[in-house]
């Protein structure tokens, strides 16, 4: 079996098991666990499929940086519910999801899944880093376009993409993302500058659409050609005049958009296992102390299976 990479949007996916598993079964004292269970059962079948021989939970230390806010303030403003000076800004999350993530760090780290974040930067960053740094294949699991950008297919990196649900699940290839937008991985993050993302709060440019933002690529390569393609005159009056207005923006959305791939981190290359002995035995205290019983269950069973077929 060929060593590989999964690298999880954490955040996409528990936000994905709170939405998509009904709060029906609670743990004894009442609490929600359905995000929990469902994270686990996300887990069970992404093992599974793709038999990753290492598996890193990124996490977010600050869903929205400011150092990002700084340059385009809209950026991800519509989800703020509280400002907080020097620390991250309080995300509208549902209180029964909040309540949970406690619960859904401590059982990624009793089945001994690394949970990986850095101060000031979002999962993709660390999800950024680790697959450009990565010396092995890399399935990087999201809901997240943004992430498309890091497609390669001479690296073979590669994206599980659970947009359409954890039955649909699809992977990201070159190929896939010439297709579907018109453009190279390596073009998406000019692309989606161009174009914009009200989920994130980036405007784009105005009057530029998908179909647009793809011809103008795919004529001058990158945001700096079509830039300078609109200052030497190579564009039409109105394109050129849309380019102008948006200078302000253009000069810091790729900054923005574009995920790091330079943090000080590196993947602790810890192999895929199932917990056995005291560690087993814990997992175990925490899935009946939780209710988390056939969820840990079938995560068990499928780190098991990894095991056993290495």
């Amino acid at each position: 079996m060929t060593d590989r990479l999964m690298l999880l949007d954490t955040a996409s996916l528990y936000f994905r098991a709170f939405f998509g598993v009904p709060d029906k079964v609670k743990a004894p004292d009442g609490s929600s666990v359905n995000a929990t269970r469902g994270l686990l059962d996300i887990i069970a079948k992404l093992v599974t499929l793709y038999q990753p021989t290492q598996l890193i939970a990124c996490w977010d230390d600050d869903w929205r940086p400011q150092w990002r806010v700084d340059l385009i303030p809209s950026y991800k403003a519509h989800r703020v519910v509280e400002e907080v000076a020097a620390a991250p800004d309080v995300e509208e999350v549902p209180d029964a999801l909040q309540q949970q993530i406690p619960l859904i760090r401590e059982t990624l780290d009793a089945l001994g899944i690394p949970i990986i974040g850095v101060a000031e930067h979002e999962a993709d960053d660390v999800i950024g880093t680790l697959a450009t740094r990565a010396d092995l294949p890399v399935d990087i699991v999201t809901g997240d376009r943004d992430l498309f950008q890091l497609v390669d297919d001479s690296r073979d990196v590669r994206v599980i993409y659970t947009a359409r649900g954890m039955s649909n699940l699809e992977i990201v290839t070159d190929e896939t993302v010439v297709a579907r937008y018109g453009v190279l991985p390596s073009q998406y993050a000019d692309f989606a500058t161009l174009r914009g993302d009200t989920s994130d709060g980036l405007p784009g440019v105005k009057g530029i659409g998908e179909k647009t933002a793809a011809t103008l690529l795919r004529a001058h390569g990158d945001l700096a050609g079509i830039r300078a393609a609109a200052a030497a005159g190579q564009l039409t009056a109105t394109a050129a005049t849309r380019f102008a207005e948006a200078s302000d923006y253009l000069d810091v959305a790729p900054t923005v958009v574009q995920v790091a791939t330079d943090l000080d981190v590196s993947a602790p290359g810890i192999a895929l296992t199932a917990p056995t002995g005291a560690d087993l035995d814990a997992v175990d205290a925490l899935a009946e102390r939780w209710n988390l019983g056939t969820a840990m269950g079938r995560a068990l069973s499928a780190l098991a299976s990894e095991r056993g077929s290495d």
